[in-house]
């Protein structure tokens, strides 16, 4: 069976769910995603984030329902790649219950976000409140504007 999310038609939708259906016989084809690529594009496809620029900070919005803060992780790759990574796992299941539908994403989610020149990998923080992640980079102050120099003339 092939079930498709009605609204979310959009090419790069589309060619991710042709390179999940290519990983599983990614063995036959050559030049095909690995699993490893195919897990991870579908991590960063379903993580949605908001991203808002104030004077002095971007902010990074992500819903974590259900997550508790060692569930989550927050870094700086190289000097500027930000990236939200972590997993949501099953609950375990009590005796005499089954799933009868389960609609709720488990497993691994991931992000990562090319930081601007101005943002202060220095100064980041992360707050989970309600389900929601809000990840705070500061940003570096504007370079002072340079002065002219005054080079003195001398008479030869």
């Amino acid at each position: 069976m092939d079930f498709r999310i009605v609204g979310l038609d959009s090419p790069f939708l589309s060619s991710l769910h042709q390179m999940m259906d290519l990983s599983e016989d990614s063995d036959k084809i050559p030049n095909a995603p690995s699993k490893v690529y195919v897990r991870d594009a579908k991590a960063m496809a379903a993580t949605p984030a908001d991203i808002k620029e104030y004077p002095k900070s971007y902010a990074f919005i992500i819903d974590m329902p259900g997550l508790k803060s060692g569930d989550i992780k927050v870094q700086v790759e190289g000097d500027n790649v930000l990236l939200i990574s972590g997993e949501r796992k099953r609950e375990e299941e009590k005796e005499g219950a089954k799933y009868i539908r389960m609609e709720r994403r488990i497993g691994k989610f991931m992000r990562k976000f090319t930081l601007p020149e101005n943002a202060n990998t220095d100064a980041i923080s992360a707050v989970c409140q309600d389900g929601v992640l809000t990840v705070t980079v500061e940003k570096l102050p504007p370079p002072e504007p340079k002065k002219p120099k005054t080079i003195e003339v001398k008479i030869a």
